[in-house]
Order: C-alpha cells, then sequence, then structure tokens
C-alpha cells in the first residue's frame, strides 16, 4: 500500500467514524426514502454461494447494511443485526451486509476474528455503494416486501433496541 493511499484510508476511516457516532444528544433517525426515486437494483456475489438478487427477495423484508472491517461502528452493530435476523425469522426478514471494497484476505481475517451468520454481499468495486449513495458507513436501507426502499439509516444502531424495533414493526 502507498503511503498516499494508506494516509487516504486512514482518513476515511477517521471521517467515518467521527461521523457515524452521533452524540448523545443527536440519536440516530431513520430518513424516509425519497419519494418518487426508485429503489436500486441490488446483484451482488456473496462471500459464500450464488450471486445474490434483492428482486429474488420479494415477499421478505430485506435490510441492507453497508459496511467495512475498518469501520469500528460497522463492527460493533454487526452482533444486532444478527440478533434482528434471528429474531424475526419467522416473519421472514432478511439482512445482508455488503461489505464496501475489501479484499478477500481482509473480509477472511475479519470472518475468522468475528464469525458472522449474516448474508455477507461483496460490493468490490463500490458500484453498489454509488447506486444506493451511501457515502458514510454503516449505512443501512429497509426494503419492505414489494422490493421498495422504505427508509435509511446513517450510523451505527442498536438494532434490538426499543427504537429500531418500531421502525421494524412498522415494515413488518
Amino acid at each position: 500500500m502507498t503511503t498516499h493511499s494508506h494516509t487516504r484510508r486512514s482518513l476515511l476511516a477517521a471521517l467515518t467514524l467521527g461521523a457515524a457516532r452521533p452524540s448523545a444528544a443527536d440519536a440516530v433517525q431513520p430518513r424516509p426514502w425519497p419519494a418518487g426515486k426508485a429503489t436500486p437494483a441490488l446483484v451482488l456475489p456473496a462471500w459464500e454461494g450464488p450471486p445474490w438478487r434483492l428482486l429474488d427477495a420479494r415477499g421478505t423484508v430485506v435490510v441492507i447494511n453497508f459496511w467495512a472491517s475498518w469501520c469500528e461502528p460497522c463492527r460493533a452493530e454487526m452482533p444486532s443485526l444478527e440478533l434482528l435476523e434471528q429474531r424475526h425469522e419467522r416473519d421472514r426478514l432478511k439482512v445482508v451486509a455488503v461489505n464496501f471494497r475489501e479484499t478477500d484476505g481482509t473480509i477472511r481475517r475479519f470472518l475468522d476474528a468475528t464469525p458472522v451468520s449474516l448474508t455477507l454481499l461483496r460490493d468490490t468495486d463500490g458500484s453498489a455503494a454509488r447506486a444506493w449513495q451511501v457515502r458514510v458507513f454503516p449505512t443501512t436501507v429497509v426494503i419492505d416486501r414489494q422490493g421498495r426502499a422504505r427508509f435509511s439509516v446513517t450510523g451505527e444502531v442498536d438494532w434490538t433496541g426499543p427504537a429500531a424495533r418500531e421502525w421494524i414493526r412498522s415494515i413488518l
């Protein structure tokens, strides 16, 4: 890695950490998906298994979490995303974790240190993050059973907490 790319990655990580961690006074809130804005397609290779397509998930509530292993808030919220999926499995809720532009080795090291049971997708070139207008990690988008994006949340969330339970209940 060149010094320039190392510095750029460090700066990106610092900006992401600062932007994604709300202060106690600024609780993370969902933003409604913009009226009239289409839900982007999502077709990405899975970490293990065939490519995953959002279109194939119709009839299921899908929680799409954009993350990277260098993002501390991303790592911190991963266990609550797993619990969210486990608790709502019978309600047909699926969480997919979209990794942003990391190598196989980086993802493997992360999974060795932090086993994750979620469906892990790979945004190898960042095109999915661009299509979904993700600028801060983590960003999570919730899709209803008809395949429409309903809201997004930027920053770390306790997906088992009372606020998130209400957000999800409104979609289920």
